[in-house]
């Protein structure tokens, strides 16, 4: 099977390919094609997705540019917190997303398991020939129509077949079916399901089961928490043309958004007010036009301030103008005369533009991915501080070099 590698933020490379896979990549979204006229070969470069895909016989993978650790703490944080600034997932130095988070997977199950599979209580309705728990008496008689046998009852039941085991379950078939995935992953997950026969498994697009944290589940919220990102991923698989297309990807610009938004809310949180993730607004009277900030939170004496995450994985030279000219849209709409863009930190440093004729300062920060989970949260900490000061934009327009690099 032919590979083909891309990194996030790297030159295009010329690749060759046949026109359906040229096709097949830039309709699933997965890289960025062109090709001069009358070239054999085609330019390939990453787009904003991460993972791993099948195009026909050609396998790809995408690698993210931060560590693949560090990806899984972006994702964790921005759906539990308290849980990730305070654990760590450690993720095996391996070259594909799918078999890092594979191999960690196992090696946490297998440890929360070793004592046993978890088990609870669970509600089951059931046609019994004995009595067991207690007659539902509408569907007996509706049913059964004065029949004695079978008995219409409902039961608890103490069982491994819980929402804990079967997100577990869930995880590792999904961890099966990624495109590229070693034999010795495919072979620890192939046992772990052997151990969790009797779990119900779930159908492809039903719900994932909901579980709470609790003293009795305490083993398993390490494992749960990364079965969470893993069935969080976009598994697809799909008909381009002639070629059969499957994978597993996140999107990068999504994992940056989630995290800046709540990580800001976070720290947002001990100054009071309220925050708003993706604010419902419009830009016209007749609210033809929606519009959706990032993030928008307004203080206890009503200072407010409008917050766009821009993730650029090729980490431009200069922060793109078009992320300019939507902001002066927010802050217009809004009323305020500034507004602020995260970005992640590429080869430019914290900027700041008055707009001409408007009274408007946007001002752009960055974040550094590489940073330790600590140090990139504290990052996080100084610019809510600093949005929470209401006088902070005059200080600024004073002097730039006070923003944050």
């Amino acid at each position: 099977m032919r590979r083909l590698i891309l990194t996030e933020g790297d030159p295009a490379t010329a690749i060759p390919l046949s026109q359906g896979e040229a096709e097949a990549l830039s309709a699933a979204e997965l890289a960025v094609v062109s090709r001069e006229a009358g070239s054999p070969e085609w330019w390939v470069s990453a787009g904003t997705k991460v993972g791993v895909a099948r195009v026909g016989s050609l396998h790809v993978t995408i690698r993210p540019k931060v560590t693949m650790d560090r990806m899984v703490f972006l994702m964790g944080y921005a759906r539990k917190p308290t849980f990730w600034r305070n654990h760590a997932v450690l993720l095996d130095v391996e070259p594909d997303l799918p078999e890092a988070l594979a191999h960690a997977f196992t090696r946490l199950v297998y440890g929360a398991i070793e004592q046993g599979l978890l088990q609870g209580y669970k509600t089951v309705d059931d046609s019994l020939p004995v009595l067991r728990g207690r007659i539902r008496v509408v569907d007996q008689v509706s049913r059964r129509f004065g029949v004695g046998l079978p008995l219409e009852v409902i039961y608890d039941d103490f069982t491994i077949d819980i929402a804990e085991n079967q997100i577990l379950l869930a995880a590792a078939v999904r961890l099966l079916r990624m495109p590229g995935l070693s034999a010795e992953a495919r072979q620890k997950l192939q046992r772990l399901r052997q151990q969790l026969v009797g779990v119900s498994e779930l159908r492809r697009g039903s719900a994932v089961p909901v579980w709470q944290p609790t003293r009795l589940n305490a083993r398993y919220h390490a494992p749960l928490h990364l079965a969470e990102l893993i069935l969080a991923g976009d598994s697809f698989e799909q008909r381009v043309g002639d070629l059969e297309v499957s994978g597993f990807v996140f999107d990068m610009w999504r994992i940056y958004e989630d995290f800046v938004t709540v990580a800001l809310r976070e720290s947002l949180a001990p100054f009071g007010g309220a925050a708003s993730l993706q604010h419902r607004m419009h830009l016209d009277e007749a609210e033809a036009v929606p519009m959706r900030p990032d993030f928008f939170w307004t203080s206890l004496d009503g200072h407010q301030v409008v917050v766009d995450a821009k993730y650029k994985a090729e980490k431009p030279a200069g922060f793109p103008q078009a992320d300019l000219y939507q902001m002066l849209a927010y802050c217009t709409v809004l009323g305020l005369d500034e507004g602020h863009l995260v970005y992640a930190k590429g080869n430019d440093i914290p900027a700041l533009h008055q707009v001409v004729g408007s009274g408007v300062t946007i001002i752009c920060h960055t974040l550094n991915l590489d940073a330790s989970p600590a140090s990139l949260l504290r990052e996080v900490d100084t610019l809510a501080a600093d949005l929470a000061v209401v006088q902070f934009g005059s200080r600024r327009r004073q002097d730039p070099s006070l923003s944050r690099p």
